[in-house]
């Protein structure tokens, strides 16, 4: 269940949003330094000063492979001068499963607990918006097979259907394309021509990308329902099926030697082929990082947790820990955070500075980690 202050924020129009101006910061630190202990309260009972959050691709993992820093620096979040557990949150514009899997799997890949209400995934902020849409039928797009639908059905979407769901439907919807034995097996049987689709949302990355941006151009210019004759772009626009893209991010970093395309790729072939049939964009929401809204959602969830942790509901000092300028660093500086970005990941220092300034850079997440406590010690002490 999400906090009700949480609730109410996403429930407002994007729009009426504001966002506080990040505050002045030094551009670039080195490592750790001989501050570290500067500061620090005796009292272990004492909520740290400063709070993390994570990237995960390109930051902890590097693929399916947990990065060589990673376990050295989160030990460092327990094993702290500031006397207590420091406490932190992972912010992933990953997803397609559940938080649940996603921190059960990562606890044994790290060898450490990582509960699943400290896990954010780039469609987790969808809970709240479950209500409006939990008697209507849905389009989930992403992921394999129809684990981002039982994802969506697990939030509170009763009537979650996907484009294999469609195909089955209608074979001639995307003749190029024949779903496989597993893909048949999932298939939810619906007659869509009767089926009034109110909202599509893009859970995670799609598999399919012709079939996907066949159908939701289907959706769109035929008002809800597939095979019904198409409307005028401007009926289209007065009054549209709203589409909501989870992750932003044009690439992102797996095993592979390159950064990979990701949603944000997707999102682009999907309004140029948009843009071809009608002339316009078509009008979406977007979450994710380095959207505002996905920013105070963690911002709620870092709360929830020291209040756990300590019985104290406060938001300490946030620094964001990521790989990528467009997505971690550009969000976390725009929410008033601190932000590291580390060397491990998609954005690679030989290519040149940046697109957005952090705070400081580091060569992986453990000097990131130590380097941030060093930071803040020395700006508590105001001197070493």
């Amino acid at each position: 269940m999400l906090p009700r202050s949480l609730l109410s924020y996403l429930r407002r129009p994007l729009c009426a949003s504001t966002i506080n101006p990040a505050p002045s910061r030094p551009r670039y630190i080195q490592g750790s330094g001989p501050c570290l202990n500067a500061g620090i309260p005796e009292s272990k009972t004492t909520v740290p000063p400063l709070a993390f959050v994570f990237d995960i691709d390109g930051v902890l993992l590097r693929g399916p492979n947990v990065l060589p820093a990673t376990q050295n620096g989160l030990r460092y979040l327990r094993d702290n001068p500031f006397g207590g557990d420091i406490p932190f949150v992972l912010l992933t514009n990953g997803g397609g499963v559940s938080e649940k899997f996603r921190s059960e799997k990562l606890s044994k890949q790290l060898g450490i607990k990582i509960a699943p209400n400290q896990f954010i995934q780039s469609h987790t902020v969808l809970k709240a918006l479950a209500h409006r849409h939990f008697d209507k039928s849905v389009l989930i797009l992403g992921g394999q097979l129809d684990a981002a639908q039982k994802v969506a059905e697990e939030y509170g979407f009763k009537k979650a259907y996907t484009t294999a769901d469609v195909l089955a439907w209608n074979p001639s919807v995307w003749p190029f394309y024949t779903l496989s034995h597993s893909e048949q097996r999932t298939v939810r049987q619906a007659n869509f021509s009767q089926e009034s689709i109110s909202a599509i949302f893009v859970f995670h990355d799609p598999r399919n990308w012709g079939l996907d941006v066949q159908i939701i151009c289907d959706v769109i210019q035929s008002g809800g329902i597939i095979g019904n004759p198409y409307v005028p772009p401007s009926q289209q626009l007065s009054s549209p099926i709203e589409v909501i893209f989870c992750n932003p991010d044009l690439l992102w970093q797996s095993d592979f030697p390159r950064p990979r395309l990701g949603q944000g790729a997707f999102k682009e072939a999907f309004q140029a082929v948009y843009k071809s049939l009608t002339g316009v964009i078509y009008p979406y929401i977007q979450y994710g990082k380095p959207s505002q809204a996905t920013y105070k959602f963690a911002e709620q969830i870092l709360t929830d947790r020291v209040e756990e942790m300590y019985g104290v509901r406060k938001l300490p000092h946030v620094y964001m820990i990521g790989d990528n300028p467009e997505s971690d660093i550009a969000g976390a500086n725009a929410a008033g955070w601190s932000s590291v970005l580390v060397h491990t990941g998609v954005y690679d220092p030989h290519q040149g500075p940046p697109t957005h300034q952090p705070t400081f850079e580091a060569e992986h997440v453990e000097q990131a980690i130590r380097s941030a406590i060093n930071l803040w010690a020395e700006a508590g002490k105001g001197k070493c």
